[in-house]
């Protein structure tokens, strides 16, 4: 199948259709898996239609005995070399203020 020439929606609704086609081949119900991920059986009839949260894809994934699959799905990203380079004394070391808490201190200032 190409995805690259399907619309986003066309691509959930076929691995709805993936998911839920793996589910029958493990000779599950809805109500099992539900049961199995602690989810309820709404969520893994919309999963098979292609809308699922990935927490739920993941845990829907596991009780089928399937969660390896994400490696195939989607492999590890390893940094290049040139973007390593690149990013070289720039990694951060700490965290900054949220603009929310810099707006706060500033206004708790003008206060004094």
């Amino acid at each position: 199948m190409v995805f690259d020439k399907m619309s986003p929606i066309a691509i959930v609704e076929q691995l709805g259709e993936r998911l839920k086609q793996a589910r029958l081949n493990a000779n599950l119900t809805q109500a099992e898996v539900a049961s199995r991920t602690g989810l309820n059986r709404r969520t893994i009839l919309n999963a098979e239609k292609g809308n699922v949260q990935l927490k739920n894809l993941v845990a829907i994934l596991l009780s089928l005995g399937m969660v390896e699959q994400i490696n195939i799905f989607l492999p590890v990203q390893e940094i290049s070399p040139l973007q390593l380079a690149k990013l070289e004394g720039k990694k951060r070391q700490r965290a900054s203020r949220s603009q929310k808490r810099k707006l706060q201190t500033r206004e708790d200032e003008s206060l004094w």
